[in-house]
């Protein structure tokens, strides 16, 4: 039986060669996962282990002192390292996240980059592993780091599994 990653899987890899697919597919998304799809973020690139999305910066997204709102980098760093663990689990191994947190370093202003890169460790038994999302300006200057911390485990099999 297909998962809910299965699927987004499957629409990025039919969505994202076309002409406007990567557009399309982060439309997609954000109906699959409608919080996510509060940002409006784009996925540009999607691979195992990788992703990388851009946020326009738009008055939806800001907070009342001009520039991108804390949360708004959050749930940016939280997909796009979402992104990448999704596309790198092997099959069998399921995964949430536990934790999350950020480190703010500037005000976040422009288009905003972030880009998460993750190995997933072999899994054996239930096992925490961290997942870094950074968050650049068009300058390249990192203006937010966000951690998410994901328990990874096997998929039971037979009935009850879930």
């Amino acid at each position: 039986m297909p998962t809910p990653t299965d699927s987004v899987i499957r629409a990025w890899n039919r969505l994202h060669r076309w002409p406007a697919g990567t557009w399309l597919f982060s439309r997609l998304l954000g109906v699959m996962v409608p919080y996510t799809g509060t940002i409006g973020a784009h996925i540009r690139e999607l691979a195992p282990g990788y992703c990388r999305a851009t946020l326009r910066d738009r008055r939806k997204v800001r907070q009342h002192l001009g520039s991108v709102h804390a949360v708004a980098l959050v749930n940016l760093g939280e997909v796009t390292s979402g992104l990448a663990m999704y596309m790198a689990l092997p099959p069998g191994v399921r995964g949430i996240v536990t934790r999350l947190s950020a480190e703010y370093f500037k005000k976040a202003r422009g288009l905003l980059t972030a880009e998460a890169r993750v190995t997933v460790p072999v899994v054996t038994e239930p096992v925490e592993h961290a997942v870094e999302a950074r968050i650049a300006d068009a300058s390249g200057e990192m203006v937010c780091r966000v951690s998410a911390v994901w328990r990874l485990e096997s998929r039971r099999e037979g009935p009850g599994a879930q």
